[in-house]
């Protein structure tokens, strides 16, 4: 062979070699990524619910008179119970005109006939035995509005960590049995992503009315949830 013709051997076969060393290079891995899910349950320390006073009079001034009075009440009462003031937040204040309500069937003229005060506080009980003392308290020293009662968790935390793992060793069993099934091997982790945990305060119905007693209160358990998404190389 002329070295002209050896020359230009050379070059095709390191242009194709190399382009295909390349195009190796380039390739993306084989990858398989599993969502896993992971739920721990625990029972609830503390609770939060609505208390409020509603009052009407023929003025506003009236009317606002007699709430600061009820509502002063129930802030007392609040803070005998030892409920601290950052677990008490106004929620709704309301002064509203009441107008002449017209019988069935006949007309008559819009006339304010008196005013009425709404004044809510958001309360957080820290310990969950007390919620339904709390409760009667509060209807006793002349709270009439209650309700909006939730469940809580005061520290998820541990739950979370434990929920995580769970979620972890979930999509770990999953991406095992879809490898066997597919006839493929796992390889190392390339991604671990986690999605948003979930943790849902659990509502009870509201209770409006009036309580001669403390009432039994039940609060049974919460679910604090995790979901994470791993991407493994498979062979």
């Amino acid at each position: 062979m002329s070295p002209l013709r050896r020359l230009a051997f050379c070059v095709l076969f390191c242009v194709f070699a190399g382009t295909g060393a390349s195009a190796a290079e380039q390739a993306p891995p084989r990858t398989l990524s599993v969502s896993g899910e992971g739920e721990v349950r625990a029972a609830p320390d503390q609770s939060s619910l609505s208390a409020g006073v509603t009052t009407g009079a023929a003025t506003a001034a009236q009317a606002l008179a007699a709430n600061s009075r009820a509502m002063n009440a129930v802030f007392a009462t609040l803070k005998k119970l030892g409920i601290p003031d950052n677990d008490i937040q106004t929620s709704n204040f309301s002064l509203s005109p009441q107008y002449q309500i017209c019988k069935p069937g006949m007309m008559c003229p819009q006339r304010i006939v008196g005013y009425q005060v709404s004044n809510t506080v958001n309360v957080t009980v820290e310990n969950l035995d007390k919620t339904g003392p709390v409760l009667d308290a509060l209807v006793s020293s002349g709270s009439n509005q209650i309700g909006d009662i939730n469940f809580l968790i005061h520290d998820t935390s541990v739950l979370l960590k434990q929920a995580r793992e769970a979620a972890v060793k979930d999509a770990i069993n999953r991406a095992q049995a879809y490898a066997r099934a597919a006839g493929v091997t796992l390889g190392p982790i390339l991604a671990i992503l986690e999605g948003g945990g979930d943790y849902q305060p659990r509502p009870m119905n509201k209770i409006m009315a009036m309580m001669a007693s403390a009432p039994p209160i039940a609060g049974g358990e919460l679910s604090v949830s995790a979901n994470v998404t791993i991407t493994w190389q498979i062979q």
